[in-house]
């Protein structure tokens, strides 16, 4: 069996680092980067890191809009798929990359797999939620990490092809956290001791747009205790084009790889952040989350104490990383940590292994 990975983004990357080494001696699996993410410490570093074979197929389809990144994209995709011949195509959650993928897979009457199939925030001024909708919508195997996204999923009618195996985020956490928390460097170069900081990612297009971006710079610079804040290229240019300063105790630092990040992460006192990913990672690693968002595709940790919806508002934020607290209880979310062996066993079944 032949099948086609499409990945664009950092947790892309990460998802494909346990389901790849799953595949391997099973299927031919070829790879193709969009370019979405084409910084090094978005993009290559997590390459090297997770020990993933570089990329067959490299578009590099950069920035701009969402329908100009689209569109960049699938003339590049569908010249891979019909040179490859594969059996299937194989997206990962919810980017324009995961979009583009589906499209031009479905376009050439080729199955469609969508790992992280069913989440819904059910806000679709998100553009995520509109790729999500969609690439279910074409997909014909739809692996789910958790039953709240099998129910979404039957909600809208879709109960062929849905697998709930958990998330395969989850088996690269298990895999790397223990390396990750050994490393210190990250914490050496800005000076933050362990448990006595606040970890922020900001990069969705609505928080770097005005007035949030503003609210957001607001609230880390009235925060009492240091702020490490790995800073997105999207974020930086739009702190520098609207005149923003962060405080001195806001320690910007350029994007970090898996392991340097999942360092800061795990032994941070509490995490703010506008990443559907970071969310969950904050989550099994047992450290109070701050959502700069609405909504949540996540619902699992809201419900669980252990992430909070705050949006933008300055002062919600002060008060939410304030009281920031560990929950009573942390319950088992996303499956064991097995999820790539269960959607690889899927695959080889269906393709007759």
């Amino acid at each position: 069996m032949r099948i086609l990975s499409v990945v664009g983004n950092r947790p892309q990357f990460i998802k494909s680092g346990p389901l790849s080494l799953a595949l391997q001696n099973r299927v031919d699996e070829v790879v193709l980067h969009t370019g979405q993410h084409y910084d090094h410490e978005l993009s290559q570093v997590f390459f090297d890191e997770l020990g993933l074979a570089p990329p067959k197929h490299r578009l590099e389809a950069g920035s701009g809009s969402h329908a100009e990144q689209t569109a960049r994209m699938l003339p590049g995709i569908e010249a891979a798929i019909n040179e490859e011949g594969p059996d299937l195509v194989l997206v990962y959650g919810d980017t324009n990359s995961t979009l583009a993928g589906a499209l031009a897979a479905a376009k050439l009457g080729v199955s469609v797999a969508h790992v992280e199939a069913g989440l819904r925030s059910f806000d679709r001024t998100m553009p995520e939620e509109l790729n999500r909708l969609l690439v279910d919508r074409v997909s014909v195997l739809l692996f789910a990490p958790s039953d709240t996204a099998v129910r979404n999923l039957s909600a809208e009618g879709i109960t062929e092809g849905v697998h709930e195996v958990g998330d395969v985020m989850l088996d690269a956490n298990l895999k790397l956290a223990p390396v990750a928390r050994r490393r210190s460097r990250e914490l050496e170069a800005t000076g933050v001791e362990p448990g006595a900081y606040a970890l922020a990612t900001v990069h969705r297009e609505a928080n770097t747009s005005q007035p949030a971006l503003t609210r957001i710079v607001e609230a880390f610079n009235a925060l009492e205790e240091p702020v490490v804040f790995p800073l997105h290229p999207r974020t930086a240019a739009a702190i520098e084009r609207n005149g923003l300063r962060l405080a001195g105790h806001v320690h910007v630092r350029p994007p970090a790889g898996y392991i340097d990040f999942a360092a800061l992460a795990s032994q941070a006192r509490v995490v703010l952040t506008d990443s559907g990913g970071v969310q969950k990672e904050a989550y099994w690693y047992r450290v109070p989350c701050i959502t700069l968002r609405e909504t949540t595709e996540w619902v699992e940790t809201v419900e669980a104490g252990w992430n909070r919806l705050v949006g933008t508002d300055s002062a919600a934020i002060l008060d939410a990383v304030r009281a920031a607290a560990p929950a009573p209880e942390h319950p088992a979310l996303y499956g064991d940590g097995h999820a790539a062996d269960l959607i690889a066993d899927v695959l080889c079944t269906i393709g007759g292994e």
